[in-house]
C-alpha cells in the first residue's frame, strides 16, 4: 500500500508562486508509480492538472502550460508541482495521485488559495 502526503499549499497573491510536494511511502516502489496532480475548486468537479510518468514524460492541462512544472525525485520518493504566475482561478484543493498497473493511490489534498 502506498501512502501519499501533500504539502506546500497556502495563500498567495495573483502572480505569485507556490511549490507543492507529495511524499510517498510504502510499496510498490515510488519509482514504478506514474504520478500526477488533480485539483478541485469549490462547487466544481475534480480536474486533472499534470502528470509525470515513471519514465519522466510530462503532460499538462492547457490552462497551466507554461506556468506549472511537474517533476519527481525518486531518491526522495517525492513528486513536486511548481506553480508560477498563479491566478485566482487556480484556487482549489490540490490532490496528488500515483498509479501503477490498475492500482491508484491518493493523498488527502492541500489547499491553494490565490487572492489579494
Amino acid at each position: 500500500q502506498v501512502q501519499l502526503v501533500e504539502s506546500g499549499g497556502g495563500l498567495v497573491q495573483p502572480g505569485g508562486s507556490l511549490t507543492l510536494s507529495c511524499i510517498a511511502s510504502g510499496t510498490p516502489a515510488f519509482s514504478t508509480l506514474h504520478m500526477g496532480w488533480y485539483r478541485q475548486a469549490p462547487g466544481k468537479q475534480r480536474e486533472w492538472v499534470a502528470r509525470i510518468s515513471a519514465t519522466y514524460a510530462t503532460n499538462y492541462i492547457d490552462s497551466v502550460k507554461g506556468r506549472f512544472t511537474v517533476s519527481r525525485d525518486n531518491t526522495k520518493n517525492t513528486a513536486t508541482l511548481q506553480m508560477n504566475t498563479l491566478r485566482p482561478e487556480d484556487t482549489a484543493v490540490y490532490f496528488c495521485y500515483g498509479v501503477v498497473s490498475t492500482q491508484e493511490y491518493w493523498g488527502r489534498g492541500t489547499q491553494v488559495t490565490v487572492s489579494g
